[in-house]
């Protein structure tokens, strides 16, 4: 199954790169810069393709609250808390948060849709979002295609030590999940603190 699933990267890795780019990001990145690493894959068509799905995802996104400020606020009012955090990130640090949003765990797909909903640009947007696209796949590739051998060393032990990697690789996304859920109760508490004001 494994060889298989290699296989399948090696023969489709771009159409797979750009795709895993438009739903999710970081991890098929990391597996195209060791796939560049080992000769499998080309560097730089890596961070084109790559760059490409990112900004395609978000132009989706941003379309969507374009055109369906309606729809949205019907089915996603549990989601009422990101957006409103990203309305308030958007009004305080303004294009720059277009940029950061990639980085932003929870809040990548409502930051887009939230700035479609309001009368920001769409061109300026699409223009901010290819260049941040393109820096978001080259930093995050880079690292991968320059320590790749590490890289396939630690998936090894992984593999092989699977009872120590499944509960640090948990523990790993429980704190980097309650860490943004933190900051997410800071950021409303500001925005109350300063209405109430």
């Amino acid at each position: 199954m494994e060889d298989l699933f290699v296989g399948w990267l090696k023969e489709y890795g771009y159409v797979i790169l750009f795709l895993w780019s438009i739903l999710e990001g970081e991890t098929g990145l990391i597996m195209a810069g060791v796939m560049s690493h080992t000769g499998d894959m080309s560097y730089w068509l890596s961070v084109l393709v790559a760059g490409l799905g990112g900004f395609a995802g978000d132009q989706l996104y941003f379309y969507i609250g374009r055109f369906n400020k309606g729809l949205i606020q019907r089915k996603l009012h549990k989601q009422r808390r990101k957006f409103a955090i990203a309305h308030l990130l958007l009004k305080k640090y303004g294009w720059p948060i277009i940029f950061m949003q990639r980085y932003l765990y929870g809040l990548r797909t409502v930051i887009p849709m939230s700035i479609g909903i309001t009368k920001y640009s769409a061109k300026r947007f699409a223009l901010i979002n290819l260049l941040s696209a393109w820096v978001w796949a080259a930093i995050t590739i880079t690292p991968a295609y320059l320590f790749g051998d590490e890289i396939l060393k630690v998936v090894d032990f992984a593999k092989t030590h699977w009872y120590f990697a499944l509960p640090l690789a948990a523990a790993f996304v429980f704190g980097i999940s309650r860490y943004f859920h933190r900051l997410e109760r800071r950021l409303l508490q500001k925005r109350r603190n300063r209405l109430q004001r």
